[in-house]
């Protein structure tokens, strides 16, 4: 009963898509947000053009919501207001401006505390929902998570996020009986009620994702008895990373032209010219001020990178914004522990190239990157060659003589190994073979020294 007055109150306070999990889950609510209004303000140590480039980014989030975009603004705040982070004043305003717009939701770049989000719905009059950057972004992974791994993590990262704003729920809930002493004693255990059944399902769900995250190294300890190279394809999202995933691998990975299409880690098998085999694992992409709980929340996701022999980082070179969303990468893989990880830095997207120039003064600023199309194949047997030479470097290569008995060693190098050359022999099999450090010792017996044919 407690937990059906709080999920009334909220799905009356949101009048939104935005999907609030707290005691029960919470089925999809009405579609009822259409138009937003769109602000970014710049903070003193930032500068006005990364305010407008993640404006940008921000209207291509709220885009792939299905929210319209009927207005802008940017703003410059030399001294930021606890209460709404700009002036009284220039709040009323911006609210004026998004009720002639028609505006049923007001989506800020900025960072809001649960305070700074109620005052502003106050000065809306509780008209138009107010969210920020990390609900968008809640709610575009929720709605693309597929697996359960993936479902919790969501889950888990939106029960953090409304934890706090329990509070903000119940004030509503006053307002709208009207108040009164009782009333709001009564809301206040209530709160109290809420907020530990809430932390209690933070620790359901933590019990539940570690029991999956358990289950997922037992499934790779499988597939390291039987070990074989691995690479984790990384970097921004909608650079083209399952494109790539799909076009070196044959494979059928879904890979759509919007944000965050891919949450869920995917491996498929890929075969290197040599026969070398390569398991490789697309990755969620990353995004600028993504929301510290959900880099926390997938690094579950992301530990394909961290175990791999090397990344493959995927850019897309049409974006105006590349450099930034490079350097974004790096800083989640640092976080991740794996920034110096080998990494082939791969510009994709070249047949779709809008600016010739804009070629050339990558290939300056990133001599040892590479140049293809996911789509096309243009420069992908480049990049094959370059993912073959980093296995062998790791690899040792020797010639072998293996009896015809031993032939299912013969069968683990090239499960395992990459065999440059296989000749019948009466006395046995051989084999000039670049081999990993763990079958050194398996084929030891077999090694042919320096001079014999």
């Amino acid at each position: 009963m407690q937990a059906t007055v709080l999920l009334i109150g909220l799905v009356g306070f949101h009048l939104g898509l935005f999907t609030r999990i707290f005691v029960h889950d919470v089925k999809e609510k009405p579609k009822m947000v259409e138009r937003a209004m769109l602000i970014g303000i710049t903070l003193p140590g930032t500068d006005v053009s990364e305010t407008r480039s993640l404006l940008d980014e921000l209207r291509e989030l709220v885009t792939t919501l299905g929210i319209g975009i009927c207005h802008e603004r940017i703003l410059t705040v030399r001294k930021p207001q606890a209460k709404l982070l700009v002036g009284s004043g220039k709040a009323e305003e911006l609210v004026e401006e998004a009720q002639a717009h028609n505006c049923d939701v007001i989506i800020f770049d900025n960072e809001l505390t649960p305070a700074q989000q109620r005052n502003w719905e106050q000065a809306a009059k509780d008209k138009i929902l107010v969210i920020d950057r990390q609900e968008v972004i809640l709610d575009i992974f929720g709605d693309r998570a597929r697996t359960k791994e993936a479902v919790l993590q969501v889950e888990l990262a939106r029960l953090e996020y409304n934890l706090p704003r329990l509070k903000r729920a119940w004030t509503h809930l006053d307002r709208q009986r009207g108040g009164g002493a009782i009333q709001r004693d009564a809301g206040e255990t209530q709160l109290e009620m809420d907020q530990r059944m809430v932390r209690t399902q933070i620790s359901r769900v933590r019990k539940e994702l570690e029991s999956v995250i358990q289950h997922r190294h037992l499934q790779r300890k499988k597939r390291m008895t039987v070990p074989v190279p691995t690479c984790a394809i990384v970097g921004y999202t909608n650079a083209g990373k399952s494109s790539l995933l799909n076009h070196l691998t044959q494979a059928n990975i879904l890979a759509e032209d919007k944000l965050f299409a891919t949450l869920d880690p995917t491996s498929r098998r890929c075969e290197l010219p040599n026969g070398q085999a390569l398991v490789m694992t697309d990755t969620v992409g990353f995004v600028r001020n993504l929301p510290h709980r959900l880099v926390d929340a997938f690094k579950a996701t992301l530990e394909e990178a961290v175990v791999s022999n090397f990344l493959i980082h995927v850019l897309d070179i049409n974006s105006p914004e590349v450099e930034a969303h490079a350097e974004t990468t790096l800083k989640v893989l640092g976080e991740l522990g794996v920034k110096d990880k080998q990494t082939l830095t791969v510009f994709n997207k070249i047949d779709d190239l809008w600016d010739p120039a804009r070629l050339d003064d990558l290939k300056m600023q990133y001599p040892e990157a590479l140049f293809l199309s996911a789509h096309t194949g243009e420069g992908v047997a480049t990049l094959l060659e370059r993912m073959q030479a980093i296995i062998e470097a790791e690899f040792a290569q020797i010639r072998l003589l293996i009896p015809h008995e031993r032939y299912d060693l013969v069968a683990r190098l090239h499960r395992e190994g990459s065999v440059r050359k296989e000749e019948s022999r009466d006395e046995g099999t051989y084999l000039v073979s670049a081999i990993p450090a763990r079958l050194q010792s398996a084929v030891a017996p077999f090694i042919l020294e320096a001079g014999q044919a």
